[in-house]
């Protein structure tokens, strides 16, 4: 904890001498306040005033409903003031002619830095989670009595324009028989991992309608015959539902996602495969909608940022608020698909405390089919909410017409600013609930896909990630520590760099070493050090601390080998040559002081 704070100390340090601003009230304010509030004024409070500066930005206007934590020296908070006077006029309140970008980014990383710190939350902000999980189930059940009776022709309508080639030639492939299962990396309901997954024996009757196990669970028709009788085939009654559970976001609330049965995640990433394959291939969608690429959400952010032209949308609890009757609208032309994601849906959920419950929404965070799906209804309603502006049908000119200006990843959403109120008020006639402290479109001040800017300049910030290491057997808060020093050295905090090198220097031998080498470094502008030559590869080599992570024992023969081989993509060998001896996340890590490559 005072580690932890100290930290803070060299970052506001770093600022002021940034800003040319004195820092000495800022800091006696921050000891003051952790020594009343402890750590929640790091984690929480201090992130509540960055989302109250983010929303002044916004409005252009400091008012007094925000920053109701801090006290006010007239327009302002008397704390980071000195900041605030190079952002707003402390006399009124009202953002000035030519704010400091500098200030702004300082004001972020003061306040964000502790925000996402991993850490668990106390049982009763768990419980608040879990029981705000339970009522957005029951808003999405009332919500769905209104989309069958208003809105579901224009869904389906705009739906048609926007993926009618895309669901058709999924379907085709899922005709053909094209769809090639995989297993993911993350946990399931039935507790399976690594090489396990390759000998699940069960599956559902739903599943067996569209994808029979004989052509999917097995590497051949003859090993099917041979194992037939092993496999559990269940009844819908009889289904295993999907596991919630939590896990850290932040400390105000966790994340909730949800474990999925292995044999249904194992179907969920073959079509998440096609799904993928085929947006890449539609030269209309791919700007439009992605699974994969951030980068081109950040590039119209700062575009936003710049220009004005773009506004950026966040959701909240977006995935539990997508029902499966939105999807099911997107489908109704389409009955083989809708078919087989049903198949691939997990009806029921285990809910901590709560027993198992059906589910409205169509799936919660962890299902592979969770984000593609919620991609194509937002997008969706933000077609359906430009159309209503433009106040005629929407075409496929008009769709082809607003590339670069359109683009959904997740609940990420960039839509071009004069459509803005419109958009909104569709995603929320649907049920969806837009953030309006994370959406931005007044203001200088975009925030998509982890990246933020003001009037072009990036402000985006860095966090700390885990608390710091006191012991060498940390590894690792020791490697999230690194990691953190060497994005602190990138963005010019001395202070801050000088004070991690330390703390590091204590436990271990902390060498320069670009990021590339494979043990623990600085990084540093004046190159890497050398503490000998490999002779025989003719490379510098340092000493230092080398991270060792054993993969757990999990052996996998037979059958259940050959049908990794034929499972697996590419036609490169599998990198780690031992893969049938172990397999799955590594348990355990422990540090070792040796000699690796600087570069």
């Amino acid at each position: 904890m005072k580690s932890l704070t100290l930290l803070l100390h060299s970052v506001v340090h770093d600022m002021g001498t940034l800003c040319c601003v004195s820092t000495s009230f800022d800091i006696k304010t921050i000891d003051a306040r952790v020594k009343h509030e402890g750590i929640s004024f790091l984690t929480i409070t201090l992130p509540d005033f960055a989302k109250d500066f983010e929303r002044s930005l916004e409005q252009g206007l400091v008012d007094h409903t925000l920053f109701r934590s801090f006290a006010f020296q007239r327009g302002l908070p008397r704390f980071l003031g000195g900041f605030l006077d190079l952002v707003f006029d402390r006399g009124t309140g009202v953002l000035v002619h030519d704010p400091s970008v500098s200030a702004i980014f300082a004001i972020r990383q003061i306040s964000l830095m502790f925000g996402k710190i991993n850490l668990p939350c106390r049982d009763d902000r768990v419980e608040a989670a879990l029981e705000g999980y339970m009522n957005c189930e029951l808003n999405v059940l009332e919500n769905s009595s209104s989309f069958l009776n208003l809105h579901i022709e224009d869904f389906q309508r705009i739906g048609r324009v926007l993926f009618a080639p895309l669901l058709s030639n999924i379907s085709n492939r899922i005709y053909h028989g094209e769809i090639r299962p995989k297993h993911g990396s993350g946990a399931t309901a039935d507790r399976l991992s690594g090489n396990r997954k390759y000998q699940v024996r069960e599956w559902s009757d739903r599943l067996e309608g569209v994808f029979p196990f004989m052509e999917n669970l097995f590497s051949s028709y003859s090993f099917a015959l041979a194992n037939e009788s092993c496999v559990d085939v269940r009844e819908p009654w009889n289904e295993r539902p999907a596991k919630v559970i939590t896990v850290p976001k932040t400390l105000k609330t966790p994340r909730i996602i949800a474990m999925e049965p292995s044999y249904l995640q194992y179907m969920q990433q073959g079509i998440l495969e096609i799904i993928t394959e085929e947006v890449n291939r539609d030269n209309i969608l791919r700007p439009l909608i992605s699974t994969l690429d951030q980068a081109p959400n950040q590039r119209m952010a700062l575009e936003g940022s710049l220009m004005g032209n773009l506004a950026t949308l966040d959701l909240s609890e977006a995935s539990d608020r997508v029902s499966n009757l939105h999807v099911r609208a997107l489908l109704s032309d389409f009955s083989l698909l809708d078919e087989a994601v049903q198949a691939t849906r997990s009806r029921k959920a285990d809910v901590p405390g709560r027993g198992v419950i059906h589910l409205v929404k169509f799936a919660s965070m962890g299902s592979a089919l969770c984000f593609p799906f919620e991609g194509m209804v937002f997008l969706t309603c933000v077609f359906m909410g430009i159309e209503k502006s433009q106040g005629r049908p929407l075409t496929k000119r008009d769709v082809k017409s607003l590339i670069g200006k359109v683009r959904v990843y997740g609940d990420d959403i960039i839509v071009p600013t004069e459509y803005t109120r419109s958009v909104v008020e569709t995603l929320e006639s649907f049920g969806f609930v837009v953030n309006q402290r994370k959406s931005f479109w007044n203001g200088k001040f975009r925030e998509s896909c982890g990246k933020e800017y003001y009037n072009g300049h990036d402000v985006s910030i860095t966090r700390v990630r885990s608390m710091l290491p006191t012991l060498r057997r940390h590894v690792e808060e020791l490697e999230s520590t690194v990691s953190l020093r060497n994005h602190l050295y990138k963005a010019g905090l001395w202070y801050a760099v000088r004070f991690l090198d330390q703390h590091i220097e204590k436990l271990i031998p902390f060498p320069a070493a670009l990021e590339t080498a494979p043990g623990l470094g600085k990084f540093s502008y004046l190159g890497y050090e050398t503490h000998g030559l490999d002779s025989d590869l003719q490379r510098p080599f340092v000493k230092g601390a080398v991270i060792s992570r054993r993969i757990p024992s999990d052996k996998l023969d037979g059958e259940g080998a050959l049908l990794k081989f034929f499972l697996k993509r590419g036609e490169q060998p599998h990198f780690d040559k031992k893969h049938l001896e172990r397999a799955g996340r590594p348990r355990s890590a422990s540090i070792k002081i040796g000699r690796f490559h600087s570069y």
